[in-house]
């Protein structure tokens, strides 16, 4: 199955998991989807994800997600970059969510990080998404 925008697509399915109250959601595996879950583990929003082999050429990435007293720990997540209009940032205008409360993620030369790491590293890049 062809994705136009396989980023939106893993963002819907984690928000409508998390608001249907699911443990876990399953998507399709690519390094790009890799990465960003390895960021979204990294800042706390999701308990961890693991790579689910379906046979010889294919595989899902298995996201568990992770609840704080009974709600998602991430209460928003959009995309940014759509494929009708890619939104790249330099270093010194990288936009802040919620000033500093949230995050972007953002995919540099140096690999996706969070806006925060790409400033301090002085790289910009593609703002794929944001989550608070």
């Amino acid at each position: 199955m062809s994705l136009s925008h396989p980023i939106g697509d893993m963002v819907a399915r984690i928000r409508n998991g998390q608001n249907a109250g699911k443990e876990t959601v399953t998507v399709p595996n690519s390094k790009l989807r890799a990465a960003v879950l390895a960021v979204l583990k990294e800042e706390g929003f999701i308990e961890d994800f693991r790579n689910e082999k379906i046979d010889e050429h294919r595989s899902n990435l298995v996201i568990v997600l992770k609840y704080v007293g009974g709600n998602g720990a991430i209460q928003e997540i959009s995309v940014v970059s759509k494929p009708g209009r890619r939104v790249y940032s330099g270093a010194a205008k990288m936009p802040r969510v919620l000033n500093g409360l949230g995050v972007s993620i953002v995919s540099t030369p140096h690999g996706v990080m969070t806006d925060h790491k790409a400033r301090l590293m002085n790289v910009g890049g593609e703002v794929l998404c944001k989550v608070i």
